[in-house]
């Protein structure tokens, strides 16, 4: 139990605190919703991918499209709440193409795709090794 109180911990923050550290080389900003978002993010990931039996043993290309859709969708699902109902205007993607309500769009999907392969052979051997 406290081993996956620590895990739990150990992700949530690591996924925080690199979301918040891209928007910020990227974007010049953030806001501690995106810093939420990391955390529950990277936490799902390794779960879904590493600690699921089903879906730990798809490919590394179907474990990054599910964790494409996980990132999106809680992308999508904090923007209705941080940028509609709350009115923040933390982020605006209107303005790109194949966007949906200007809170996600295909272009960022792609690229939370190519940044997830990595964070799933991250959090794989984070399992292999038992560092939580």
């Amino acid at each position: 139990m406290r081993k996956n109180i620590l895990r739990f911990i150990i992700l949530f923050f690591t996924g925080g605190c690199v979301y918040v550290l891209m928007e910020l080389m990227y974007r010049k900003k953030s806001h501690v919703s995106m810093f939420i978002d990391g955390g529950i993010c990277l936490y799902i990931i390794d779960l879904l991918c590493n600690r699921v039996k089903k879906t730990g043993k798809m490919s590394l290309y179907k474990r990054g499209v599910l964790s494409t859709a996980v990132i999106t969708g809680i992308e999508l699902i904090t923007g209705f709440i941080v940028n509609r109902k709350l009115k923040l205007k933390v982020w605006d993607y209107s303005k790109l193409p194949l966007n949906f309500k200007g809170q996600i769009c295909i272009g960022y999907s792609v690229l939370w795709y190519i940044l997830s392969l990595p964070v799933i052979g991250l959090c794989r051997l984070l399992s292999k090794k038992a560092v939580v």
